[in-house]
């Protein structure tokens, strides 16, 4: 007989949501991106000083665990 699976503690992520995380990315540089071409120099910087505390909340989220 061979084993049971175990699908307990798998770590794989399903290909649906790794998809779907990639497509965010992409689709906030291409904003991000616009914006540069848009606004030049302040399209750049603005958006990255308004994701300082986004950022900062996400540090502390991972390192609680």
């Amino acid at each position: 007989m061979s084993p049971a699976p175990n699908h307990h503690g798998s770590n794989r992520p399903d290909n649906r949501t790794a998809l779907w995380l990639i497509l965010a990315v992409v689709v906030f540089l291409a904003l991000w991106a616009t914006s540069v071409a848009l606004f030049g120099i302040p399209g750049l910087y603005i958006p990255a000083l308004a994701l300082v505390p986004v950022i900062w909340a996400l540090l502390i989220v991972v390192s609680r665990g």
